[in-house]
């Protein structure tokens, strides 16, 4: 119980930050991402600052032999880079591109209602779906990636 508690408290701190950096606001990302035009960089000092705190609190947490509210680290344990991550990651940058929005962001204004907000979200659900469906058929089909999700 104590785990799902930290767990809410660190997701409420997340969607905060998010907030506070302007992460929520698609024409901030959407100015950000056009490097070509009218390029506001204003979210550089937001990236560097977590990749910053990341990586200095992913060694230390690291160093411990487990974490507190698990019985263990997830990492991960393929580093191949093969179509299905090229795939995703293209699909993401571009919904990324195209709305303004990645998932984090998008579950914090999620909270407004507006149609936007709840047109991206579906598209997430309806991409979700599609990929679930589409890999489990490829996996009937012999995929070398058969038993991933």
């Amino acid at each position: 119980m104590i785990g799902r508690l930290i767990a809410l408290l660190a997701g409420g701190i997340f969607g905060a930050g998010l907030l506070v950096s302007g992460l929520t606001n698609p024409r901030a990302v959407l100015g950000f991402l056009d490097v070509a035009g009218d390029w506001n960089p204003a979210l550089i000092a937001v990236m560097i600052s977590a990749i910053g705190v990341y990586a200095l609190l992913s060694r230390l947490v690291l160093r411990s032999s487990r974490p507190l509210f698990a019985a263990r680290f997830a990492q991960p344990v393929d580093a191949a880079i093969d179509s299905r991550l090229v795939g995703g990651a293209v699909l993401f940058g571009v919904g990324w591109a195209m709305s303004g929005l990645c998932p984090g962001p998008a579950v914090v204004v999620l909270a407004n209602g507006t149609p936007q907000s709840l047109t991206f979200f579906a598209g997430i659900l309806l991409g979700v779906a599609l990929e679930s469906i589409s890999f489990a058929r490829l996996d009937d089909l012999g995929n070398p990636h058969q038993g991933e999700t």
